[in-house]
């Protein structure tokens, strides 16, 4: 099943929704965005013109799988509510740099509040919808399958937000780059153009060494100069390791001097007869 609404802006899009659209409505819009009931999706003119695949319903005469007619508008800006707002926007750097890099920032509702206005919807007044079935609710579920695949649209492309309200992207990016904090932002994010060297092979070509003297056999085999003789370490002993490995005073150990101390003593002792009696 596909998930919508994975951002904010998509969250607070189908949050709107559910202020006025019956649950279970909603769940069987979900199920049409599914499950591919919406035959054809496309977005003009600031609207969402869709065609849905309805269900087959002897009961109400319809013995044929019809294809019901579905539009959503969002109700736009006004022209002079455009400017004004965009001179807020563009007024805020942080605002401008996340536009030009096609991301939507997080406090770009602040901007539309200070006017009294919205960008994503707020109540039931800011959509108008309209289907061909006979369901005389509206929303239907032919309209809230359609909601939730333009939840998605959303996701993936944030600024179809700003063109429902009436400002195409372009016009939008031709008045971001307009503004003075547009010209210099834009200016740093431009990618500096790198020439296009060619090349006539990216394979490593092989180059001429001059050869040395020829080595003799016993030169070849045991090298120009004798190699220095090697050097052996003799083995480091511990006396007593063994005992060692015991401590001072193991827990067999009742007497006040080392324990180590006195094996030591009488491997010395031991050591020592044995040269004697050789």
């Amino acid at each position: 099943m596909a998930q919508f609404s994975r951002t904010w802006w998509g969250q607070r899009f189908l949050a709107a929704l559910e202020q006025f659209t019956d649950p279970a409505r909603l769940g069987r819009g979900r199920s049409y965005a599914n499950n591919g009931r919406i035959v054809e999706y496309k977005v003009a003119h600031g609207a969402v013109e869709a065609k849905v695949r309805g269900s087959i319903n002897p009961y109400f005469g319809v013995y044929k799988e019809p294809i019901y007619r579905t539009t959503i508008k969002i109700t736009q800006i006004s022209a002079d509510n455009w400017s004004t707002t965009i001179r807020r926007i563009t007024s805020r750097a942080d605002l401008v740099a996340k536009l030009l890099q096609r991301e939507m920032p997080d406090p770009i509702e602040e901007v539309f509040a200070a006017g009294g206005l919205h960008l994503l919807p707020d109540s039931r007044r800011d959509f108008v919808t309209d289907c061909s079935c006979p369901d005389y609710e509206n929303p239907c579920k032919h309209i809230a399958g359609v909601y939730y695949l333009l939840a998605g649209a959303l996701d993936r492309d944030p600024f179809l937000l700003f063109q429902l309200r009436g400002l195409s992207r372009e016009k939008l990016h031709a008045e971001l780059i307009r503004s003075p904090l547009g010209q210099i932002l834009a200016s740093a994010l431009a990618a500096d153009e790198v020439p296009v060297v060619p090349i006539e092979s990216y394979h490593t070509r092989p180059t001429k060494e001059p050869t040395g003297t020829a080595a003799s056999h016993r030169e070849f085999w045991t090298g120009a100069k004798r190699l220095p003789p090697l050097v052996t370490t003799p083995p480091v002993r511990v006396p007593a390791l063994l005992v060692k490995k015991q401590g001072d005073y193991p827990a067999f150990w009742h007497k006040v001097a080392s324990f180590i101390g006195v094996m030591e003593e009488l491997y010395e002792r031991v050591r020592t007869k044995s040269r004697q009696m050789k």
